[in-house]
């Protein structure tokens, strides 16, 4: 089933400083983009949201580069564990073409022990799409 998503519709539009025109995302796309990723459907928040060039960097990590890299990086993390459950856990906050958004990821590993893991993820949406989404989490959650 093709789902309809928002951010293929054009939003309002911004200059960035070196006078690019782009449009800004809407909070109707911040919406459906945080509604994919809590139904657990990482990877297809990844291919149908990002950008073909996205990148992104967890901590103070090196970047992962391209769309399609990130999706299978998504899968193989996700394929390690039997489940996850994911929440978030305030509101949307959009100014531009920023957004955040603070998550919970319930991590069910192959011995059944639960792992949670809490994070913010900063991002920057250039026409729609996210171009960059970087991760801030203490990896000692995973750990407990």
């Amino acid at each position: 089933m093709q789902a309809d998503f928002p951010h293929r519709k054009r939003g309002a539009r911004a200059q960035s400083k070196n006078m690019e025109s782009f449009n800004m995302p809407t909070l109707k796309t911040l919406q459906a983009f945080a509604d994919v990723v809590e139904s657990n459907d990482h990877v297809g928040a990844i291919m149908n949201f990002y950008a073909p060039e996205a990148r992104t960097q967890e901590n103070d990590g090196a970047w992962r580069v391209g769309r399609e890299a990130l999706a299978a990086r998504e899968r193989a993390v996700l394929a390690s564990f039997d489940g996850v459950k994911t929440t978030r856990l305030g509101p949307l906050m959009l100014d531009g073409d920023h957004s955040a958004i603070c998550w919970r990821f319930e991590f069910t590993g192959r011995d059944g022990k639960v792992r949670r893991m809490e994070e913010v993820a900063w991002q920057t949406w250039r026409d729609e799409v996210l171009i960059e989404e970087r991760f801030f989490f203490d990896p000692q959650q995973m750990m407990r």
